[in-house]
């Protein structure tokens, strides 16, 4: 269909109302989900056009359009659209006389796709998110051809709307995406990982250069996208920020700017909300046709319920402020901005004080959702590095509602580039305008509480030109928000260069603990590092101090390699650890890449600097690129976590240092070996207790006691017979935990499990099937790698399997999947609108089925 948008222009005098209200429920208690339409108010509507998109992926340029010239695509045939694209950022460039203005007309251009007349049918329909790269098959080849796609789609205006302004709000599309409404060019955002505001179209273009990324990035519109309706003037896109001082458990003051404008639509979001706690002043304020005008106010909040991390046992509260804005009597616009009240303080000796309560940080740098944040807090995550890239908006209100401090990151490089074509090709024009806007999108989240604007940049060692760089990013991040510290993380930057002096805090990568300095890793090329946290905390003694990256330790789930390393870390190599044929590298959690240190070896080093505040560690999972060592493999080895959510054994050994308080006891490796009969098998067992004892079919092998710095028990000379390992833990003289392994039988029969029996009829609501390959006695036979295909009957698909092993290069959406040391993983998700039984099922040769029930609703 064809849609004419026009806007109109509010003059005169604008009433703002404000209230503050409680969330009614626990903040945990909410969930998180993808509605169809939200009416918010009077005035404002918000729409999710996530369903029915026609697609066509493309692996050459067939519409001779680009950004900007770049190394993969150099032809001078290309028509460059850059000026075009750029006024796009105009709202998040402080000095007007640095925007940009569109030519004249539209660019000089005959693509057929973004004609209403154009015939799509032959396209393939998605719904999003949509990743157009995930449900193929894996490349091995050096160079992945993932050049763009287009996508197309009509919608309907409500006659409520008409007259108003609409606007689409993309939550993330990889990357230069450009964007026609009815055959006219309206503009684009280039950086892939930016929520961003256009103007209404029904058509969309991604466009991946083919090196622009160290990771694999995503493809297409791999986040939600909505539409937004609102009266023509309106509280701004992101335009509240709110910030609490003076914060105790009797009263707090809630400092509020909103920004008023005419023209730009907002998002929000509906929550449950309870009782009105306080009610700013109201406030009448001018508004000029085309301009923007901000308005301040606070108010003191009794009694305030807290936002704190649940890691530390405070409870993660949430409040929601109320914006109305009326015209004359008439309320044309409410907003409405959740967030938390809450106090941070980053001390350089005592680290983070939450709410005056000292939190050390245990974290992770992870791309996350629900399920992700839930395996992590079990083992003690209490926060998330969002590395190195803004998250998408779901994730915060997430880590809001669970608990999880965040250390929220943008750029992976600045003017010098890692990858030919990654953001260095941009950053002149789009730095200020993406790293504004992805602060205003997340100021308001309690559980942000700091800004990354930097990891590993090249700038680090350009003396006093990289350095004034990063003042520069530095100054934006505090104009727009002064309640919070920034850092970039650095791991070659030391203590006596300028780029330092230029962060709030000093966030280091790997240097803490040392690089490349054990007895192992001598000989290494590359950069050698002694442990650097003293250093740093004698050159900048008023900055707190933590590990933005620390371990990059590497394993493969369940896989035990021999000999094991006698020391405490290693580099990985074919003699250590590893093996380059099967693309493995061995669980016994001492190996690392080469600038790498083990867990063992990090915590050390900060045991022995107490004033580290904590560390970020890489990664807490795996993830789709950086295949390190083996990079002919699909996914990498650093997590804790395997891809398909299933724990290594490095899980276990955070766990005890992390919920030292937590009764566990963990045995590796697993216990059976046919082929070490007689061999020397060592045996460490990872628990916070500080006394253990081994026995080997009922005989003991020796009660050890931890010594200063160690975090783990170590039986290195035990000599491999079948039958029965266990371990008996003490901690301060008393019993504390046990743990046992068998020798297993052969595979015999599956066993399926969910982790949510009951899920949502929504479309998106996922459940996540656990198959395991088991003997006669239901023991999981550890080295099974059973072949077994997955079926679903009843209103639910089957979208997506895996089993873990970072070298399977079967395509996600495959429904057949090899089981990796015994298990593989079946995700199930459900038809919109479609409720009833649904009934998933296991089978594979030579092995009893399984199933398991779900129920949609």
């Amino acid at each position: 269909m064809y849609f004419q948008c026009r806007s109109y222009h509010a003059y005169g005098f604008i009433l703002l109302s404000l209230l503050l209200l409680a969330i009614s429920q626990p903040a945990n208690a909410f969930k998180t989900s993808d509605p169809q339409h939200y009416k918010l108010s009077v005035g404002r509507s918000r729409i999710s056009i996530n369903n029915g998109w026609q697609f066509l992926r493309t692996t050459n340029n067939v519409d001779n359009v680009i950004y900007d010239t770049r190394p993969d695509m150099n032809g001078t045939h290309l028509q460059v659209l850059k000026l075009w694209i750029l006024p796009s950022a105009n709202d998040f460039i402080l000095d007007p006389i640095n925007r940009h203005e569109r030519p004249a007309g539209n660019p000089a251009t005959n693509i057929s796709f973004v004609q209403l007349t154009f015939n799509d049918t032959r396209w393939t329909t998605v719904d999003l998110p949509h990743d157009w790269a995930t449900g193929g098959p894996f490349y091995t080849a050096a160079m992945a051809p993932v050049l763009g796609g287009w996508y197309r789609r009509k919608l309907s205006i409500a006659a409520s709307d008409v007259g108003k302004s609409i606007y689409l709000d993309i939550d993330g599309a990889l990357s230069y995406a450009m964007v026609w409404l009815n055959g006219n060019l309206v503009g684009g955002w280039p950086y892939g990982y930016n929520s961003f505001r256009l103007d209404l179209t029904p058509y969309l273009q991604a466009d991946n250069p083919t090196d622009s990324a160290r990771w694999y990035p995503g493809g297409g519109l791999y986040r939600n996208v909505w539409l937004t309706a609102v009266d023509s003037t309106h509280v701004a896109q992101w335009g509240t920020f709110l910030s609490t001082r003076e914060v105790s458990s009797q009263t707090a003051v809630v400092d509020l700017t909103v920004q008023i404008e005419n023209k730009a639509a907002a998002n929000a979001l509906s929550r449950p909300v309870g009782e009105t706690i306080a009610s700013f002043s109201r406030t009448t304020i001018n508004v000029p046709p085309w301009q923007k005008v901000s308005v301040n106010s606070s108010v003191t909040v009794a009694n305030p319920r807290l936002w704190g991390p649940l890691a530390s046992e405070q409870k993660p509260n949430m409040y929601v402020a109320v914006t109305h804005l009326y015209d004359g009597n008439k309320r044309i616009d409410s907003y409405e901005t959740p967030f938390g009240i809450r106090s941070l303080t980053f001390d350089a000796e005592r680290g983070l004080l939450v709410n005056g309560q000292h939190v050390r940080i245990q974290a992770f740098n992870v791309r996350a959702a629900e399920r992700h944040l839930e395996i992590l807090r079990d083992f003690g995550c209490n926060a998330i590095r969002m590395s190195h890239n803004p998250p998408a908006p779901e994730l915060l209100d997430l880590t809001d509602r669970m608990g999880f401090l965040v250390l929220d990151e943008i750029f992976d490089c600045w003017v010098l580039q890692k990858t030919t074509s990654d953001f260095h090709l941009i950053f002149p024009d789009w730095h200020e305008p993406d790293l504004r806007s992805v602060i205003r999108r997340d100021r308001n989240h309690p559980s942000v509480i700091a800004w990354s604007f930097g990891n590993e940049v090249g700038e680090q060692s350009t003396a006093a030109a990289g350095a004034a760089l990063a003042q520069e990013l530095h100054d934006i991040v505090l104009s727009e928000d002064p309640t919070r510290p920034s850092t970039a993380s650095m791991n070659i930057a030391r203590p006596d260069m300028p780029f330092p002096a230029a962060l709030d805090l000093i966030a280091l990568n790997y240097q803490g603990e040392g690089i490349r300095d054990g007895p192992a890793y001598k000989g290494l090329t590359g950069i050698t590092t002694m442990p650097s946290y003293g250093a740093f905390h004698t050159k900048f003694p008023s900055k707190m101090i933590f590990s933005s990256e620390t371990a990059s330790a590497l394993s493969t789930r369940g896989t035990y390699l021999f000999p094991v390393t006698n020391e405490i870390s290693a580099p990985i190599n074919n003699t250590s650890g590893g093996n380059s044929t099967s693309h493995q590298v061995s669980s016994y959690e001492l190996y690392t890449a080469d600038f790498g240190a083990s867990p063992d070896k990090v915590f050390a080093a900060q045991d022995q600097n107490s004033f580290v505040a904590g560390e970020f560690v890489w990664t807490g999972w795996d993830y789709l690129g950086e295949p390190t060592p083996y990079y002919s493999a699909r996914s990498s080895y650093s997590g804790i976590v395997d891809l398909a959510g299933f724990p290594k054994d490095r899980f276990y050994l955070y766990q005890s240092r992390w919920r030292s308080d937590y009764p566990m006891a963990h045995i590796l490796p697993h216990w059976t070996w046919p082929d070490r009969v007689g061999q020397v098998t060592p045996v460490h067992v990872f628990s916070a207790a500080d006394e253990a004892e081994l026995f080997l079919n009922g005989a003991s092998l020796g009660r050890l006691k931890k010594q200063p710095y160690t975090y783990r028990f170590r039986w290195d000379q035990v000599i491999f017979q079948p039958g029965e390992l266990k371990v008996v833990t003490y901690k301060n003289g008393s019993a504390w935990a046990n743990d046992t392994v068998v020798t297993t039988g052969a595979a015999i029969k599956l066993r399926l499990t969910a982790d949510r029996s009951s899920i949502q009829a929504d479309g998106s609501d996922l459940s996540f099937i656990t198959a395991e390959v088991l003997d006669r006695a239901g023991n999981l036979v550890p080295q099974a790698d059973n072949a077994i295909t997955f079926s679903v009957s009843g209103p639910a698909k089957i979208v997506a399997t895996d089993n873990g092993d970072p070298a399977d290069m079967v395509s996600f959406s495959s429904k057949e999947r090899k089981t990796y040391s015994g298990l593989a993983l079946a995700i199930v998700r459900t038809v919109n609108g479609e409720g009833g039984v649904v009934r998933v099922t296991a089978f594979g040769q030579g092995l009893m089925s399984a199933h398991v029930i779900l129920t949609t609703s």
